[in-house]
């Protein structure tokens, strides 16, 4: 039977939102610090002190709650992206628009260390983070895409935006990889204005004139 009601002035889907949060902040502080293959059930429930009960209340099992926390990771990020290009409007330069975006990426890596690690790993050995990562992957280039196309000159050739996306998103992950590892130590707004000049380069080939 569904138990409705307020204890302590929250209601029961308050109180049980609050407990998922604190389950997947549990899993987020696990998976930094020993990757994703040390979150068990039990480590989960032994940080936040809840039962195995209302661990299943909300995950069907472990791979469960490694979604959930891709999930909210990836939401995250890419509403945070989605809304600084929306913000831009269509009449904004395409590179002011790209630093926007580059901005708020490189400012969560600053602010949220262990969360862009999770997004930023490669996940060996999961098939179900290997497939939201790939996942995760086509919705950025979805994004740019969405975000260039009142932007683009006619008769461009799709195929070949596509492709140049597909190696400018991948290019971008590779250096936050190798910038949050410590491989390349420059400042943040470097990483921004080098991203910025990058994209303003190759994208002359498919972007209107101002």
């Amino acid at each position: 039977m569904k138990r409705t009601g307020v204890w302590g002035g929250r209601t029961t889907e308050e109180r049980r939102a609050e407990r998922r949060d604190r389950m997947i902040a549990a899993a987020i502080d696990i998976w930094s610090e020993h990757g994703w293959a040390a979150i068990t059930m039990r480590g989960v429930c032994s940080r936040t002190s809840l039962s195995d009960r209302y661990f299943y209340d909300e995950f069907t099992d472990r791979d469960g709650l490694l979604v959930a926390v891709w999930q909210s990771i990836q939401d995250g990020v890419l509403g945070a992206v989605a809304t600084a290009y929306a913000q831009g409007g269509p009449r904004t330069n395409w590179e002011e628009l790209t630093r926007a975006a580059t901005t708020v990426l490189v400012d969560q890596i600053i602010a949220e260390p262990a969360k862009a690690k999770i997004l930023l790993s490669r996940n060996e050995g999961s098939q179900i983070l290997e497939s939201h990562r790939r996942g995760s992957f086509q919705n950025a280039i979805e994004l740019v895409l969405a975000a260039a196309k009142p932007r683009l000159k006619p008769g461009f050739d799709e195929e070949a935006l596509r492709m140049d996306v597909v190696i400018a998103v991948g290019g971008f992950i590779e250096l936050l990889r190798a910038w949050q590892s410590g491989m390349i130590t420059v400042d943040s707004t470097r990483i921004v204005e080098h991203t910025c000049g990058f994209v303003s380069r190759f994208g002359g080939r498919y972007l209107q004139s101002h």
